[in-house]
């Protein structure tokens, strides 16, 4: 299928149209009054600075809709229609994950964004009320590192190679297929940027209208927070992977019982010869060696019997021990005071969580505060909220076959 006009280089692709540009979406109206906009388009008129940031929301929109077009037709479905099997099914399902499901919802939020005409409150309404529906994007970023390694399986075999060239040929792409994989990462990154364009050129600061245009934001930033989030954990999952795998000498539990992995580091040790290998968990904190490939077990120290102790002399030392075993002292110098500060505070936070005893939640915050360690701020909306309403399958649950449905007779 020939790929319309308009030239697949773009950053963010162009493509699908609406044929019924009057329709409301969503069910809400589409005659709001009070945005003197002109209609996108309109002869003779020239659009407001935030007509233009309008615009672009919904033109590059288009352009990322055209790009998921030309992935789901120009190469999975050239894959699927094949008649001799090009890729294995399990490549397949690797390499393009839920790439389908992310082009509908694009093609359908498309479709309410040019029933917008250029009403700011419209375009933002398309987000609040779509907010559960971007869920989907978690099981494709967090699938993502699996894509980028089946393009490279892929790109090591001539046959599979010359193939994936036809298509980028056939489909006049001056990138290959794996920047077109990356798009849908992009995207879901960059909506609430977008969305913060309107809220800063919005003309009344105040009031029921700017006030959805904030919540289209909050409700934007919690979704890519939460991915982050949820990307975040699907790494840190797969390295506590590899390090139950390297470490020996360890005669506990399995790693993972111990919850996420939080932070890892390589320190210098007062009156040890070797720097040792620091990993930092929900539950413990392990202690290891380096050994070649491998991390030589030490010591740990549950995080509900972990002391810290903070030295007067040297500003970027600190020292772990056992509250009940006091000799059993550790001395750690960081590699900067950035590094210090984030390990002492999530040292500080994980002996407050597993404190036997139950600490106040603002107790915890002014011990937390006074590191002057500040988080990024949070949306208004609840990420945890988000997580509830969400029911997205992780990664492990993702279908193991290509969804072929859509072509079979």
């Amino acid at each position: 299928m020939e790929e319309p006009a308009g030239g697949g280089a773009e950053p963010w692709a162009e493509g699908l149209h609406n044929s019924n540009n009057n329709a409301s979406p969503g069910g809400w109206p589409a005659d709001r009054g009070g945005h003197p906009l002109a209609p996108f388009g309109s002869p003779g008129t020239e659009p407001s600075y935030l007509g233009r940031v309008v615009l672009e929301i919904v033109e590059s929109e288009r352009t990322y809709a055209r790009d998921l077009h030309s992935i789901v037709e120009g190469y999975l479905g050239k894959i699927i229609d094949a008649e001799e099997p090009v890729l294995r099914p399990e490549q397949v399902s690797a390499l393009f994950g839920n790439i389908e499901d992310i082009y509908e919802l694009s093609s359908t939020l498309l479709q309410n964004l040019e029933s917008c005409a250029s009403d700011p409150v419209a375009v933002a309404i398309c987000f609040v009320t779509r907010s559960q529906e971007f869920a989907i994007y978690t099981q494709y970023c967090n699938n993502y590192p699996s894509s980028v390694a089946a393009l490279a399986e892929c790109m090591r075999s001539k046959a599979q190679a010359r193939f994936l060239r036809e298509c980028q040929e056939r489909l006049r792409h001056a990138l290959p297929l794996g920047a077109y994989l990356l798009k849908p990462v992009q995207r879901i990154l960059k909506y609430h940027l977008l969305l913060q364009e309107i809220a800063k050129h919005f003309e009344h600061k105040s009031g029921e209208d700017y006030e959805v245009v904030l919540e289209a934001i909050d409700t934007m930033t919690c979704v890519a927070w939460y991915i982050n989030d949820m990307k975040r954990k699907h790494e840190h999952a797969i390295r506590q992977q590899e390090i139950q795998s390297l470490l020996l000498g360890w005669k506990g539990p399995d790693l993972t019982s111990y919850g996420e992995l939080v932070l890892e580091g390589t320190f210098r040790v007062q009156r040890v010869r070797h720097e040792r290998a620091v990993f930092l968990f929900d539950k413990t904190l392990l202690i290891t060696k380096r050994r070649g490939d491998h991390y030589v077990y030490k010591s740990h120290i549950p995080c509900s019997s972990l002391m810290l102790i903070e030295s007067t002399r040297d500003s970027l030392c600190f020292s772990l021990a056992h509250y009940k075993h006091g000799k059993q002292q550790h001395s750690l110098q960081a590699k900067s005071v950035e590094e210090k500060r984030v390990w002492t505070h999530h040292i500080k936070r994980l002996i407050l969580e597993n404190h036997h005893a139950i600490v106040p939640q603002k107790a915890k915050e002014a011990i937390l505060e006074m590191d002057l360690f500040y988080p990024p701020r949070l949306p208004r909306c609840s990420p945890e909220r988000l997580k509830k309403s969400w029911s997205c399958q992780p990664l492990g649950d993702a279908a193991a076959e290509p969804r072929q449905g859509r072509r079979q007779s």
